[in-house]
């Protein structure tokens, strides 16, 4: 029987066992951090034969005919390009391959942005009072942040099973030419796991923007990040695009972070050569070349695409089981106390979890108590402002299995206690 269907009675016994339970958890010392999306240590060890691909005896020639180890090609290394083209569906020349982050690169690009007119005749955007950008809930607190950093009004957009709300996205993007830009992580969104439908894809092509200069913001960066053996399938906004002559609106970004070695991988972005020119003139000034080793180290490990795809096999064996703890047990423990939703994702890092409304603050600051570090409540939205302060973003890749079921054990009884306090106005 859900908590909202007990005698204040029932539901006192229950605060008084969860309590009880909630302090011998503290009692256990517990130091667990389900915070971030980072690979396991399992996942990095997927990649160290990449570390010798290339050593002082290699032929440091590539494809271009030059010499990997010096200055030159800003664009990246063609073979590297051709891969990322095959991994975002798109044409290798509409491709730059950058440095190891590619959320760097979508800083450098809302950057570029800022300084330099993105279509001939429109103002760099430092220069629009009172500039917008659209930003779906939940989502990717630092998406958010560099359009904060750069002082955008962030507009939460509402996220349903299909996507972004393409209604209102319509609305504001053909009335109001201050809103420049719209985040989006299409393919099992960080935190909520969604893959856009074929028709939002689809109303994204056709968007007709009252801003000559606005920009989807495509970071695609769980592409081919499965957990089941029936994943999602993502549209071709680059095709649906050119299709209806908006090929310009999307610049797509990715990279192997989680892949290969966080921090240590690479990054690319693809768009229209409209796009690339402006693009590329702050490139021009900004490095001579990225690191074309590290380039050739992931070509020549991964040799191709099928390659990659291999790859990911190997992280989705190490990837489900935590996905199905952490799934397991939210049935389990929350599911019958009727307190709280999620998502079943079939791919991507995160859980996205909307515990009972107004008690997602207190749940994560009771399991910091425990000892099980959360990403902040709040941060999937601009600002931190959750309106129903309700949204947790679980991320169950790094611990080791045996320690995420400590942690979700934790969790659930924190979320639980947290909404017998809300209900019983403890």
């Amino acid at each position: 029987m859900g908590y909202l269907d007990l005698s204040k009675q029932e539901l006192e016994k229950e605060y008084s066992v969860l309590s009880k339970r909630f302090e011998e958890i503290k009692g256990m010392g517990l130091s667990l951090n389900m915070a971030r999306g980072k690979p396991s240590k399992e996942q990095l060890d997927f990649s160290l034969p990449m570390l010798d691909t290339i050593n002082s005896k290699s032929d440091f020639i590539g494809e271009d005919n030059m010499d990997c180890r010096n200055y030159g090609l800003l664009n990246g290394i063609t073979e590297c390009r051709k891969l990322f083209a095959d991994i975002l569906g798109v044409d290798a020349e509409n491709v730059i391959v950058g440095g190891s982050s590619s959320l760097n690169m979508m800083f450098d690009t809302i950057s570029c942005f800022m300084t330099a007119p993105v279509v001939d005749g429109c103002k760099p955007w430092y220069e629009v009072k009172n500039r917008k950008f659209l930003c779906p809930v939940p989502g990717y607190d630092r998406h958010f942040g560099i359009t904060q950093y750069y002082g955008f009004e962030l507009i939460p957009i509402p996220m349903d099973d299909n996507g972004p709300d393409m209604d209102i996205v319509e609305k504001l993007v053909s009335e109001d030419e201050s809103v420049k830009g719209i985040w989006c992580v299409p393919k099992y969104s960080n935190p909520a796991g969604t893959t856009y439908s074929d028709e939002v894809v689809k109303r994204f092509a056709a968007l007709k923007p009252a801003a000559k200069d606005f920009r989807i913001m495509w970071d695609n960066a769980y592409c081919i990040h499965e957990i089941s053996d029936t994943p999602d399938v993502l549209l071709n906004i680059m095709d649906e695009c050119k299709k209806t002559g908006n090929e310009d609106l999307p610049i797509m970004f990715c990279s192997t972070s989680k892949i290969t070695f966080p921090g240590s991988g690479v990054a690319a972005l693809a768009a229209s050569e409209n796009n690339l020119k402006v693009l590329r003139e702050k490139y021009n000034y900004e490095i001579i070349s990225y690191d074309k080793l590290n380039m050739l180290r992931h070509v020549r490990f991964f040799k191709n695409y099928d390659g990659v795809l291999k790859h990911m096999e190997k992280h989705k064996k190490i990837l489900k089981p935590k996905f199905d703890i952490v799934l397991d047990t939210l049935d389990k423990e929350l599911e019958p106390a009727g307190i709280a939703s999620w998502k079943k994702p079939h791919g991507g890092y995160f859980v996205s979890v909307d515990v009972y409304d107004g008690t997602a603050k207190r749940t994560v600051a009771l399991c910091k108590e425990a000892g099980v570090v959360l990403t902040g409540a709040g941060a999937t939205y601009p600002l931190g402002l959750d309106p129903n302060d309700s949204n947790i973003r679980i991320a169950p890749t790094f611990p080791p299995n045996s320690e995420l079921e400590v942690a979700m054990d934790v969790f659930c009884t924190c979320a639980k206690l947290a909404a017998c306090e809300k209900i019983l106005n403890k």
